[in-house]
């Protein structure tokens, strides 16, 4: 029996997310669109840091080919895919604020922390604006603690739209199923999907008929709820009308949705939604947070006791806790990939034209000044990326750069990403890409 407070609760939790989903040219687009691969880009943050001890392969000081070397326990599982990766070291983040979290700034390149809205665009945003648009251009997912992700279904911490404007990531996966495969499901998921749609359209009429009776202040900050509305229902109708392609695609919605034992479950669960969402050809974009870009985070799953704050205070190297939840991130990684690479495109995979960016929303370790902030590259953008290499950056260029480095890569070259000539001299920041990546 669908319980209507809980689904009133969802609902308001789903319009939040919808808020700033681009769903129409309407929205800022870039000048032009690219027409080249890579089709689309995924990024995955872990929360806590990134140790470079915990990537670099022993030995390993300066550039090099990654052949002849093992790569460390923690980040083992892509040892298979050695040939395709990138290990980048040397750039920093300072101008960020790391310490527990850059939040915004991760993906920002500009200085983020608790409390401080985005001060711009994120790289992963901006993206999404330049790749060939789909009916989801950006999609967002948050993994935590089972408990956070009940009670805050939907959080905005990593990714932005532009300054103050930011963007929401899922963290129920029920919620995320059915808004994007509740029109092909049945039984009680299909019942709340067309229980909401109705009632959608009904908030979508009514608050379009109070709102014109507001004062012009409030008029404005109630249309934006009433835009929220029209995106959800658009967004219906137009999955509605790929419904016989979307059920090629959807995943299994078995007892870890609505039955989970630990936060893993559910986890896993968003993984393969966004998976099935990537190969149905949604989104061009996705963007993993884990850990959703605070200092939280649990892993029990894994068999893994402390949460939260305390794993950032403890270090990562040897470190068998981290090593767990390291590899489970690399194995997540591996699956990302082996999807996409059994999905044929044009001459290759859906993989030959994926970017993965794999890092951390806070750089190498909980309480930093973001001085080194390590990256792993998965995939060679359609060969504009060096791959099958570990990369160190002597001359410390800020993460600002990589992003420029990836939109030279995606055939939407600019000088700089979020950063003023001023900016530049101070933090080291070089016009163009950095060319040790490029192929």
């Amino acid at each position: 029996m669908i319980n209507r407070r809980n689904m009133i609760q969802g609902m308001a939790a789903g319009v939040g997310a919808a808020f700033c989903t681009s769903l129409s040219s309407k929205n800022i687009r870039a000048a032009s669109v690219i027409k080249k691969s890579p089709k689309r880009v995924i990024f995955f943050l872990q929360n806590q840091g990134f140790d470079p001890a915990t990537c670099v392969p022993q030995g390993l000081k300066s550039s090099e080919s990654l052949a002849d070397v093992a790569l460390p326990e923690p980040i083992k599982a892509l040892e298979t895919y050695k040939d395709k990766i990138n290990i980048i070291t040397g750039l920093h983040g300072r101008h960020t604020s790391p310490s527990h979290s850059a939040f915004f700034g991760a993906l920002g390149g500009y200085r983020g922390g608790i409390g401080i809205p985005p001060g711009g665009a994120t790289i992963d945003h901006v993206i999404s604006k330049l790749l060939p648009e789909t009916i989801l251009p950006h999609l967002r997912i948050g993994m935590d603690a089972l408990e956070n992700m009940k009670s805050r279904p939907t959080l905005a911490t990593l990714s932005a739209a532009g300054p103050g404007k930011p963007l929401f990531m899922h963290s129920n996966p029920n919620d995320l199923y059915q808004m994007l495969f509740g029109g092909i499901a049945s039984g009680d998921v299909r019942k709340r999907f067309e229980a909401k749609s109705k009632v959608f359209n009904q908030i979508e009429q009514l608050a379009g008929q109070a709102g014109s009776s507001l004062p012009n202040g409030d008029r404005a900050r109630y249309a934006s709820y009433v835009d929220g509305f029209k995106n959800i229902n658009r967004l219906r109708e137009r999955l509605a009308g790929i419904a016989d392609h979307l059920r090629k695609f959807a995943p299994e919605y078995d007892s870890k949705f609505v039955k989970p034992e630990f936060e893993t479950d559910w986890h896993d669960s968003l993984l393969d939604i966004s998976i099935a969402a990537l190969k149905a050809g949604l989104t061009n974009v996705l963007t993993i947070g884990s850990g959703r870009g605070e200092i939280f985070g649990s892993w029990k799953g894994l068999g893994v006791a402390p949460a939260g704050h305390n794993l950032g205070h403890m270090k990562q190297p040897n470190n068998p806790i981290w090593i767990k939840i390291r590899q489970y991130n690399c194995q997540m990684l591996v699956k990302l990939m082996q999807a996409l690479e059994s999905m044929p495109e044009g001459n290759g995979s859906m993989m030959d034209n994926t970017l993965i960016v794999y890092t951390s929303n806070n750089a190498d370790k909980q309480h930093t000044n973001g001085a080194n902030w390590p990256f792993i590259l998965l995939g060679d953008c359609g060969g504009r990326i060096q791959t099958g290499r570990y990369t160190h950056l002597e001359d410390k260029r800020p993460i600002n750069d990589l992003y420029t480095t990836l939109l030279h890569a995606i055939d939407a070259p600019r000088d700089r990403f979020n950063m003023e000539n001023s900016g530049a001299r101070m933090y080291n920041s070089k016009a163009g890409p950095i060319e040790e990546l490029m192929a």
